[in-house]
């Protein structure tokens, strides 16, 4: 499991931030080639977001040079993208198997593990990469015996928003315990307080440091989760995680018991309905599909543990590879200054905001999309340089290829938004 989670940023990302380590970005604006690449340079494809392509020209390398262990890493890389499992195994082992020291590919083929609900297979290469956080999650699957995410209840649960700013926020359960509120976040795992672990008499199997929140150092402890309710599904067997950070209150005061988002969601058919202010789980089989017009579906992608992407353009710039963070309070755009000026939204250089020691400005997008979902004048936010913890260009680093956004919870309040990780499809429409 890939160390990618985000650092603190203001607000609700204050908490969230400390489920886990950051790598620092420098992305720049990306260019539709580079001088000393060809444009069937598959490391430029890659870093351009065309994968198949990208694919295509690692696996010509291979069939030039069978042990050239770069271009098998990157062929898993590809596959594991977009949860084609076989393939990525296959690959991914291989890059080990050539390149023993191939710390990211280990942790690749760890995660490929993750998410098919195979953790016992992690737990040897999550041991070998040297990271804390990485010991910490072999640990927990050690101890997890049984099943994994034993999914019971109902094929389908459809569960009211508690609240729709400043994210949304159910009511979930955890251990047979009252139910409490939790904020919904594409970029979450599945992270509690401290009051609701213990409430749930959880005890840590591990532990480790999480970074600092607001002066304060911050502890993630690391356990195993009898069950986790939401509406009329129950889910038992799970990891989870809590801190003790404080957390921003709610709207009527009170305060979030945790967070969840993509870790639960790529278990299921998830649809976040903004527009019907609902959050809807279907099973991947036996639960009624809901129709989806053919010219809607987007590419869906899932880089480190939870970080979902996709194609999105700013205004006549794309569509290109974009990060799909539904969290940011009061914002629909993350961006930098450069590729803002280079699209043509305006930055309004007269109120900067400082985050964490980095400047940011307020942006006005006129016009942005994912395919045909289009929404005029949406508020947002252009970084002056990347930082840890900043959604969408910042992580084109760690992840290896160009990101020039952000989409996040402005954008997408009269839509529904619904996540296929079978199909690995993205669908932005209406209710």
């Amino acid at each position: 499991m890939a160390p990618l989670d985000d650092l603190p940023v203001p607000g609700r990302r204050a908490f969230l931030a400390t489920s886990g380590l950051a790598a620092v970005a420098g992305a720049t604006f990306p260019a539709g080639g580079a001088a000393f690449a060809s444009a069937e340079d598959p490391d430029r494809l890659f870093k351009d977001g065309r994968f198949a392509a990208a694919e295509r020209g690692y696996r010509r390398q291979l069939r030039e040079d069978p042990g050239k262990a770069r271009a098998a890493a990157q062929v898993g890389y590809i596959a594991l993208l977009s949860n084609r499992f076989g393939t990525a195994e296959t690959f991914l082992a291989r890059a080990v198997r050539l390149n023993p020291g191939d710390v990211a590919s280990k942790q690749r083929l760890a995660e490929c593990f993750v998410r098919q609900d195979q953790l016992a297979r992690a737990v040897p290469l999550l041991r070998q990469t040297g990271t804390e956080r990485d010991a910490a999650f072999a640990t927990v699957f050690d101890h997890l015996k049984g099943r994994p995410w034993q999914i019971h209840g109902a094929a389908r649960t459809r569960v009211p928003f508690h609240t729709l700013d400043p994210v949304p926020t159910v009511e979930a359960s955890v251990n047979g315990g009252k139910a409490k509120k939790y904020l919904l976040d594409t970029y979450a795992t599945l992270d509690l307080s401290a009051e609701a672990a213990k409430e749930a008499g959880l005890r840590p199997l591990a532990s480790m440091k999480g970074g600092v929140v607001d002066a304060h150092p911050v502890t993630l402890y690391f356990g195993v989760l009898d069950s986790f309710r939401i509406g009329d599904i129950e889910i038992r067997n799970i990891p989870v995680q809590w801190n003790d950070a404080q957390r921003p209150p709610l709207p009527d005061g009170s305060q979030p018991a945790g967070a969840f988002g993509t870790t639960i969601f790529y278990h299921f058919l998830t649809t976040m309905d903004y527009a019907g202010r609902a959050l809807v789980l279907r099973r991947r089989s036996g639960a009624p599909r809901p129709r989806f017009h053919t010219r809607d579906r987007l590419p869906l992608w899932l880089a480190g543990d939870h970080f979902p992407c996709t194609l999105g353009s700013l205004r006549d710039y794309g569509p290109r590879m974009v990060t799909v963070d539904t969290g940011g309070i009061g914002s629909g755009l993350d961006t930098t200054v450069q590729i803002a000026e280079q699209v043509g939204i305006e930055v309004d250089y007269e109120h900067p905001a400082d985050r964490f020691g980095h400047r940011t400005y307020p942006i006005m997008a006129d016009r942005i999309s994912l395919g045909r979902a289009v929404r005029r004048n949406v508020p947002g936010h252009a970084a002056e340089k990347v930082f840890p913890g900043f959604p969408g260009p910042g992580q084109s680093v760690p992840f290896g290829f160009d990101l020039i956004a952000n989409f996040t919870h402005e954008f997408f309040k009269p839509f529904a938004v619904t996540f296929d990780y079978t199909d690995m499809s993205l669908w932005v429409g209406s209710a």
